[in-house]
């Protein structure tokens, strides 16, 4: 019996490689030169032999170009940076792992349909996703630092000149005989917003302004927060003199519940009143806070800290890894976003140092300059940096609260600053 079966079975596969597959559609059915009618529809395959060539065609080894593999090697090397080196694991490796799937072809996953497509199509371009991580990132946030010492909020504000500066360099870059790239208005805003570290705000406007440069504007973005621990210690020791970076300073005064409580809701309302295009992300970021503050919602806030935050992070870098599709990153645009995020960062970093050199003068040397480093919104990497620089010069230092102060500002001026641009640009 098990000969005869296989008799069978080998009598079937030789028919099926020598009759054409046309043969048995009951769709319709071939004429003698072999063409199909348009009865049958959109049938290709004929024989065995070509659908062995079908297959052939749609294999990852013949659709994947020399652009994707590159950009499947940037996601591997990005893999190797969260993993490996641990730069923002939580972010690099979702935003890697998104990169090396929208380079493989036949996957279709940014394809209409395709998961990630669907997952940017509902959290991306609405807005969605950085609105729920600056939920997320205010019911983690102690705004303490900043209402005990409510002048370093000048520090976060003067961060934000990198913003400013580099969005003229941008619109500056066409008139370069060497390195010439033309940025519209609206893709040089995004582009400056990398000078703020806050990766979900620059994804927010990025969204709103120039949706097409949204993965080389986030990964760099992200990239640079990832490394605020090499890129700002040599600017901060370049701009102030040992004396400077080794000034105590005193403890900050207790900060009451009802302080805590009132402080979201005061920010809201004079956001409101003055850039209300910035109202979804300042609003969201202290919604979080006052769940977290108000002592009545513990299981919201827990939520929003956690399973939020956390799921919102995971479609969020995902998507943005989706964007980094070869065809749009290996651009001259893409270099010159990456180099003006650094410049933007740097001048960032800058401006926050210098004007507390100014507060460190004004105040007769009782606050140390290198607290303005954490004016750029990367919380709270930033506010830590500026902690082991001081220690370093200063064992008995501790600026770490201190500097918390304008690290939060940073974020709310960030925020503040893609409000501007927004509604200057009329894409509030």
């Amino acid at each position: 019996m098990k000969q005869r079966a296989l008799k069978v079975l080998a009598i079937v596969l030789l028919l099926a490689a020598i009759v054409p597959t046309g043969s048995f559609a009951g769709a319709g059915h071939y004429n003698a030169d072999k063409t199909v009618t348009a009865e049958q529809g959109p049938a290709k395959v004929t024989s065995f032999g070509e659908s062995l060539k079908v297959l052939w065609k749609s294999t990852g080894i013949k659709t994947t170009s020399f652009k994707n593999l590159i950009m499947i090697f940037v996601g591997f090397i990005l893999l190797y940076l969260g993993i490996g080196r641990k730069y923002e694991p939580l972010l690099m490796v979702p935003i890697a792992f998104g990169a090396i799937l929208v380079n493989i072809p036949a996957a279709g996953m940014m394809e209409p349909g395709g998961l990630l497509y669907m997952l940017y199509d509902v959290g991306i371009t609405t807005g969605v996703f950085p609105l729920l991580i600056f939920m997320g990132v205010g019911a983690h946030t102690d705004f303490g630092p900043l209402i005990a010492n409510p002048k370093t909020a000048l520090l976060g504000a003067a961060a934000q000149f990198g913003i400013f500066a580099t969005l003229i360099g941008a619109l500056a870059l066409k008139f370069l005989p060497m390195f010439p790239i033309e940025f519209t208005l609206a893709e040089a805003a995004s582009i400056g917003i990398i000078g703020g570290a806050d990766g979900p705000t620059a994804i927010y406007t990025t969204s709103k302004l120039a949706p097409h440069l949204l993965g080389t504007i986030a990964i760099a973005a992200y990239s640079y927060m990832a490394l605020v621990p090499l890129i700002q210690p040599p600017i901060m020791r370049l701009l102030c003199t040992k004396e400077e970076m080794a000034v105590e300073m005193r403890q900050l005064r207790h900060v009451s519940k009802m302080e805590k409580i009132t402080f979201p809701i005061v920010v809201l309302v004079l956001c409101a009143a003055f850039i209300p295009s910035a109202v979804p992300l300042v609003g969201m970021l202290m919604f979080g806070n006052l769940i977290k503050e108000c002592g009545v919602a513990e299981r919201l806030a827990k939520a929003a800290q956690n399973e939020i935050l956390n799921i919102t992070t995971i479609f969020l870098a995902l998507t943005v890894g989706a964007k980094m599709d070869a065809e749009q990153f290996l651009t001259s645009q893409s270099i010159g976003i990456i180099v003006l995020g650094l410049i933007a960062f740097s001048i960032g970093t800058a401006s926050g140092v210098l004007m507390g050199k100014l507060m460190h003068k004004l105040s007769g040397g009782k606050i140390n300059p290198l607290i303005g480093a954490a004016g750029v919104s990367a919380v709270p990497m930033a506010a830590r940096v500026v902690q082991k620089v001081g220690v370093e010069e200063n064992p008995k230092n501790f600026l770490l609260m201190h500097a918390m102060g304008p690290n939060v500002a940073g974020v709310i001026g960030s925020a503040l600053a893609a409000g501007v641009l927004l509604s200057l640009l009329g894409a509030a």
